[in-house]
């Protein structure tokens, strides 16, 4: 069996926290291609495949969406929201990866139908733990109806 692929749009406009996942993803015991894009635009643009990400083998459907809240442009709650509101694209699971633990930023992803709200550890090792363990859920564990293994056939 051909091994899985997760596919990881990750919307970080930080760089050192973005290696940090990084990192941590490419840590994993699952294989995970990461596409960085750092502002929510640009983020749309991706999911949409407008602009520079019009092609497709540039700008492969995610299998998940790491959405930081805070974003130039803008915003994580904003962005989810779109993606969510458009029926091809809103079966994508969205977790929001970010350092706000505001409660009304929590309750507003889920009311705009987040499928996960973490935030982000502060320590390199737990970094590496709640890397690995998303990985190994999204590809591993949960069942959805999109993404490709490595010989381009359906999961």
């Amino acid at each position: 069996m051909p091994e899985k692929i997760l596919q990881v749009l990750l919307v970080e406009d930080d760089d050192d926290h973005a290696e940090i996942v990084a990192r941590g993803l490419a840590n994993s015991s699952v294989r995970s291609l990461i596409h960085r894009v750092s502002n929510g635009e640009a983020a749309l643009d991706y999911v949409f495949r407008r602009g520079l990400y019009a092609d497709p083998d540039l700008s492969p459907q995610p299998g998940v969406i790491l959405l930081d809240v805070r974003l130039p442009v803008m915003d994580g709650i904003e962005v989810l929201r779109s993606i969510k509101e458009a029926p091809e694209v809103s079966n994508i699971p969205v977790v929001m990866l970010t350092t706000s633990n505001a409660p009304m930023d929590v309750l507003s992803a889920y009311k705009n139908h987040a499928n996960s709200y973490l935030i982000k550890p502060t320590e390199f090792g737990h970094v590496n733990e709640m890397a690995q363990a998303l990985s190994t859920y999204w590809l591993t564990w949960n069942r959805n109806t999109f993404g490709k293994t490595t010989n381009g056939g359906s999961r």
